[in-house]
Parts: structure tokens; C-alpha cells; sequence
């Protein structure tokens, strides 16, 4: 059960800003022959929510769009916005990705992404990425 934990857990960090990898604890513990289905459920379930408090924390940078120091005009920001939720929503299948995965996360929070849409997408690309790990596990 502590097994099961550490592996929810290590996907969450995994997906945080956090350097942390899961692959390694969803492999060894594949290859004791732990029930494929159930590890697949817990690490895509936890590197999922590690995400959705980047979006939140993505989110909550713009509780400071009036502060004086703030980088970005509102105007900026509504017009990015605009244009993320036409086109860039989609970059969110890509945030398994190692290097901007935890990035495009953020981004999607700030960006106000409907946060069922944003589940949705990040879900299934973390989702196909432990299939991924199970193949070269050699379960399927």
C-alpha cells in the first residue's frame, strides 16, 4: 500500500515545478508485477492534480496584474488570452514533456483555460506518456 503512495505521490512532485521523476518508481514497480491498470490510474491520477496547482498557481499571478511592478498591460493579457484559448489550448496534450511540460501548465492557469478542458488535455498526454513507460516495461 506505502508502494502505491510513493508512486501517486512521485507523480504528483513529478508534476509540479518541483524536479522529480516518476517513470522510474511506475518501471520498478512494473516489473515486480504490480496490477498494470491500477499503477497506470495512480500515475497519470497524481501527475494530473501536480498540474492542476500549476494552473492554480498560474491563475493567482494575476491577482497581481494592478500592482505597479507587474510586467504585462491588461490589454496584453486579455488579447493573449484570446489567442491561447483559440489556438494554444492544444499545446496542453504536450505537457508530459520534460522541458516546458510543467511550463505550459502555468501558463494555461494564467491564461484562464476552462479547467475541465485543461484536465481533459493534460490528462490524456500524461496518460498515453505512462502507457509509453508500460510498453518499454514490456506489460503490454
Amino acid at each position: 500500500m506505502l508502494s502505491y503512495f510513493i508512486l501517486f505521490a512521485s507523480s504528483f512532485l513529478a508534476a509540479t515545478v518541483l524536479p522529480f521523476y516518476s517513470e522510474v518508481i511506475l518501471f520498478s514497480m512494473l516489473r515486480q508485477g504490480e496490477p498494470a491498470w491500477l499503477l497506470l490510474l495512480l500515475a497519470t491520477s497524481g501527475n494530473t492534480l501536480g498540474s492542476v496547482v500549476n494552473f492554480y498557481l498560474g491563475w493567482y499571478l494575476l491577482k497581481f496584474k494592478d500592482k505597479k511592478w507587474f510586467y504585462f498591460k491588461d490589454s496584453q493579457i486579455k488579447r493573449s488570452q484570446i489567442w491561447f484559448q483559440k489556438y494554444g489550448v492544444w499545446s496542453l496534450l504536450f505537457a508530459w514533456l520534460p522541458l516546458g511540460g510543467d511550463v505550459l501548465t502555468l501558463i494555461a492557469g494564467i491564461m484562464r483555460v476552462n479547467l475541465w478542458l485543461f484536465i481533459l488535455l493534460v490528462g490524456l498526454g500524461k496518460f498515453f506518456r505512462y502507457v509509453v513507460v508500460m510498453y518499454v516495461a514490456n506489460v503490454f
